[in-house]
């Protein structure tokens, strides 16, 4: 028998949970990260946590389960334009990120960084911000290496309720 192989089948990873991603996305006009800063319903938008400058939010599309981002409340380009009380905000945020994760992902290790300018890979290049992305060890494996595919085993709200209620406990 000389059936061809079903590859239309195998290279297909069915996870209906992603749907949340698209109906948490909004179509205002303003980017994501300005709408989350303005707004009050920090749940809609995923906004972990607030300081005075400066917000925490889940990446609607992360690199790995638990990728946060730190913000800006204002909209800025550099790092040269962020003010101290902003620097201290954002490194806070990346500290409290860190020990969120640690709890409810039991991240083994992070990378944390900015991409500023879209040259260096950033999505939202005019509103800079700190990416959080937790890691654990072996956490590379063949599905992303040879597949070019990401598993996220967790959906954004079930994780989002759970750092909230991290975050109450510490």
């Amino acid at each position: 028998m000389n059936e061809e192989f079903p590859r239309k089948d195998i290279e297909s990873i069915w996870a209906p949970w992603r749907v949340e991603y698209f109906q948490a996305e909004h179509r205002t006009g303003v980017d994501f990260l300005t709408e989350a800063a303005e707004s009050t319903d920090d749940a809609a938008h995923l906004v972990v946590t607030r300081r005075p400058t400066s917000f925490l939010i889940m990446n609607k599309y992360p690199y790995s389960a638990g990728h946060l981002m730190a913000v800006p409340n204002r909209k800025v380009c550099g790092m040269a334009d962020i003010t101290r009380e902003e620097v201290l905000d954002l490194w806070d945020l990346a500290i409290h990120a860190q020990r969120l994760l640690e709890i409810a992902v039991k991240a083994q290790g992070f990378n944390i960084g900015w991409n500023l300018g879209k040259a260096a890979g950033a999505g939202v290049e005019n509103h800079l911000h700190i990416h959080i992305v937790p890691r654990w060890n072996g956490d590379s494996n063949f599905i992303a290496v040879i597949g070019g595919t990401r598993v996220i085993p967790e959906g954004l709200k079930p994780l989002y309720d759970r750092l909230i209620e991290i975050q109450r406990g510490l």
